[in-house]
């Protein structure tokens, strides 16, 4: 009985670490694929919200990134530019529409163009041409003809010019001739017209030096191709309307504009050097701060005085006035002496004066009026000259394409009335 007894222990001794062992060896297993099968799932749901949180982290950074950086430089939205064929430049002329009036637009501009490199200092060249003419009937009171009654009707324009500009608005030159017949002048004197170089880099200021059309009063300053009728104001063919050899510097403000230079008294090169002329011009714009709210608002006056074989000096007051389809234009101007277009009128103590008003019936269509008057010599009694006109202009392409209709009934004091009707044609190419 103590035989089996001790036996029976003997075998659970035996028996119980071998299944210690097997239950600690299962045991073991177990955490260890627990373990894992943990650590697997834990490394998954880790990396998964660890790429989310990038993820969601790196779209906000793009976002931001495509917000703040403008679709011009997105290389996808890039195209580079192709140049026009001539025939879509010509269909683009066809279908050009002109808004602005007070400057000259040229129908053939992208065609005569030519663009430099970025690496070249010079921006654009630009040859252009220019007409302005007109087909006249004149009579006087009583009878028809050509009898020339009326003061310095010499209308037809004939330009071609060749303008330049370097990169960024720095400076520019201009070389112009005219081949319009003039019987006063000979042909190589009245060939060279505008000849200049100038320069912008001064802030509001621009400085030209050469053969240049001198601010002698408003309307005398003014090119061929932005004037309202075909013929200026008597006072302009008079006074100004002529080119001179110097130098000047202009400022343009909000507030204030001037022009002022010192030429040789010379005109169309006909005298070397005679003597010394100053030009200035200077302008007040009451409404330049209001954004044209209540239109544009020009008060100035001009002064020409120096000496050709004897002193001179024109002083004159203008003012401006446009605001939508309507404009206004009125000036004076007195003189002792000038030094004109005609040549110089020494001692003659003359003085006129004009308004102008107009309105755009049609964006294309516009109706002007203007009375005119000229005292030649106020020394002499009952000789003035007034001008009444009417005029009729049809921008076709702005001033590119332009026709003109103008009747002029000439007052004489001393002459027959007159009565004069023009129609005119102007092109720019």
């Amino acid at each position: 009985m103590k035989k089996k007894i001790l036996l029976l222990i003997l075998a659970l001794i035996l028996i119980t670490p071998v299944r210690a062992a097997q239950n600690q060896q299962r045991k073991e297993n177990e955490y260890a694929e627990i373990t894992l099968e943990d650590i697997l799932e834990n490394e998954e749901k880790n990396t998964e919200t660890e790429y989310s949180e990038n993820y969601s982290l790196f779209s906000d950074n793009a976002l931001k990134l495509s917000e703040n950086v403008p679709q011009a430089v997105s290389i996808s939205s890039q195209k580079i530019p192709q140049e026009k064929t001539l025939k879509e430049k010509l269909q683009d002329i066809y279908h050009l529409e002109v808004d602005k009036y007070d400057a000259p637009n040229y129908l053939l501009k992208d065609v005569f163009t030519h663009k430099f490199d970025e690496d070249s200092i010079w921006d654009r060249t630009q040859l252009w041409a220019g007409y302005n003419g007109d087909i006249g009937l004149q009579f006087t009171e009583g009878s028809m003809g050509a009898e020339h009654t009326t003061n310095h009707y010499d209308i037809n324009t004939i330009n071609v010019g060749f303008d330049g500009f370097l990169k960024n608005n720095n400076g520019d030159f201009r070389v112009m001739i005219n081949i319009s017949p003039f019987s006063e002048r000979n042909f190589v004197q009245n060939l060279f017209a505008d000849m200049y170089v100038a320069t912008n880099k001064i802030p509001h200021h621009r400085i030209m030096v050469g053969h240049t059309r001198p601010p002698v009063g408003m309307e005398g300053a003014y090119g061929p191709f932005v004037l309202p009728f075909i013929a200026r104001s008597q006072i302009s063919r008079n006074f100004g309307t002529v080119r001179k050899l110097g130098a000047r510097i202009s400022g343009d403000y909000s507030l204030l504009g001037y022009d002022f230079g010192v030429y040789s008294s010379d005109t169309y090169f006909q005298e070397f050097f005679p003597g010394a002329e100053f030009i200035g011009r200077v302008d007040l714009k009451p409404l330049g701060k209001t954004d044209g709210r209540y239109g544009k608002l020009l008060v100035g006056g001009s002064m020409d005085a120096g000496h050709r074989n004897n002193n001179f000096c024109v002083v004159g007051a203008h003012i401006q006035y446009e605001y939508k389809r309507f404009m206004a234009n009125f000036e004076w101007a007195q003189a002792n002496g000038y030094n004109g277009p005609i040549g110089h009128s020494v001692d003659t103590h003359a003085s006129g004066f004009y308004a102008t008003l107009g309105y755009m019936l049609t964006k294309k269509l516009q109706i002007l009026a203007r009375y005119d008057e000229f005292d030649p010599n106020r020394e002499i009694a009952h000789n003035n000259q007034r001008e009444y006109s009417v005029g009729l202009n049809y921008f076709i392409k702005g001033q590119g394409l332009r026709l003109i209709l103008n009747y002029v009934f000439c007052q004489n004091d001393a002459t027959k009335d007159s009565h004069r009707i023009m129609l005119g044609t102007q092109i720019l190419i």
